[in-house]
Parts: C-alpha cells; structure tokens; sequence
C-alpha cells in the first residue's frame, strides 16, 4: 500500500513539474467551458463580494462624500442698437456668446463677486465653483455654480450674472446681455450619484471576485481526472486506481486476518 502511495505521490509530482513548465513555456491552455463552470460553482462567493463592494459603495456615498447643488443663471446674448432687430444683430449675438465665457474667467469678476458677497474664498476658489456654457447654435450663456451650500449656489450664479454683465457693458462696450433665467434654490444635490455608485460598488465587488477564480483556476496545476493526464503528459491511460480514505489501519489488519 505504501509502494502504491508513493507511486502515485511521484506520478503527480512529474504531472506537476510538467504543468509548470508549461506554464513558463505558454502553453497552457484554458479550457473555457470548465473555467465557466468554476465561475458557476463559485456564484456564492461571486454574490457575496459583489454585496459587499454594494455596501462599501454606500457606506462611502452617504457618509463621506460631501453632496454638492448645481444653481445656473442664464443671460441671453442680442447685440442690437434700436429696437428693429436684423440679422446682422443676430449674428453679432452669437459671436459674443462665443466671447463671453472668457469674462467670467477674469480674475476681476472673481474678486469683484467675493468683495459683494464677502466671503472667504480667493479667486481661485471661487473659480473652481463656477463654469459659463454657451449651447452650440444658441446667444444663451449658462452660468453654472457648484456649491456644497444650495442657497450659495444660487447667490453665487446670481451674483455672477450681475457682475458679468457689467464687466462687459464696462470693458467691452457692449450691450449688457439680458437676464433670460435667474438661478433657484436647488432642491437636490447634483452629485454624487447615489445609484451610480452603487452599481459601481456592485460591479467591482463581482468583477474582483471572478478575477480572483480565474486567476486561482489558471495557476491551479492538480492532476484530478484520466484526462488530465492524457493531455498534460500525452500518454493513454491504461487504469485508474481509487484511493478510499478507510484503506490501511484495521482495514489491512482485518484483511490479513482474513487472509490467514
């Protein structure tokens, strides 16, 4: 029994050897039927990681990630000097609407906007929290404010509007621009997205999952059936012996026993 065990301990040590070497040559291949099956056999574990990735997910979105309100101000751009509107107006128009962004890039309206409100930010900051649109084919200006404080929001977009629009009555001797919509308080946070994050927690917690399986299933070189060996080795099988966990102990004593 002994001579069995150690013959058998040997021949899966050369399949082992031999699947290594493999490995380092590449040429093992991926039987991608028995991976999905692995896939499907694990499909507790791929859930159970795909929940906790959702609960991480959460955790981080309700309780660590500050919500921020979007408040937009739109001013209608029309270049017109009587009250007969041509298009040679309209086409002026949409040229400064093109222009107009830069204003509120301008280091003056930032400051002008924080000496009126008198807060605390510097100009830089206060850059950061606002962005101005120009809709492709339209005169229309979107001042954009993001602000973790919703009524700031919406005092800032104001604001902006207000001062925008003397800065370009002012330097670039113009029509001052029309207010088309004042900004409102607004009611929900823009970001984060707490659906998307979630689905983002789920599909993370999944996906590092099955890249956990692959990998374990493509490093795992174990000789489990006839097969196996057939195609690591190249050779036929000619039997396949069984090893019972009962053999040897009383079960051999018995059995000599028997025998005499």
């Amino acid at each position: 029994m002994s001579e069995m065990k150690a013959a058998q301990q040997s021949s899966t040590s050369v399949v082992s050897a031999n699947v290594r070497q493999q490995q380092r040559d590449g040429e093992m291949e991926i039987d991608l039927g028995e991976l999905f099956l692995r896939l499907l056999d694990k499909w507790y574990i791929i859930v159970a990681a795909a929940l906790i990735g959702t609960l991480i997910s959460g955790i981080w979105t309700f309780y660590f990630i500050t919500p921020m309100y979007e408040a937009t101000t739109k001013l209608y751009i029309l270049n017109s000097t009587n009250s007969a509107i041509n298009l040679s107006d309209l086409q002026i128009g949409s040229q400064l609407a093109a222009d107009y962004p830069y204003v509120f890039q301008n280091w003056y309206v930032h400051e002008k906007v924080i000496e009126e409100l008198g807060l605390s930010y510097n100009y830089k900051q206060i850059g950061d929290m606002v962005k101005v649109n120009n809709p492709s084919g339209t005169r229309l200006l979107d001042i954009i404010v993001t602000s973790p404080d919703p009524k700031e929001a919406q005092l800032l977009a104001n604001t902006y509007a207000k001062v925008g629009r003397e800065f370009i009555s002012a330097v670039m001797k113009t029509e001052e621009p029309t207010v088309f919509q004042e900004a409102r308080v607004p009611e929900r946070p823009s970001s984060p997205s707490k659906t998307r994050n979630l689905i983002i927690g789920f599909l993370l917690g999944a996906i590092i999952a099955c890249a956990i399986i692959v990998i374990d299933f493509i490093q795992d070189d174990k000789v489990r059936t006839a097969d196996d060996v057939t195609k690591l080795l190249g050779l036929p099988t000619l039997g396949v012996v069984t090893m019972q966990s009962g053999m040897g102990g009383d079960n051999s004593r018995n059995y000599k026993g028997a025998k005499k």
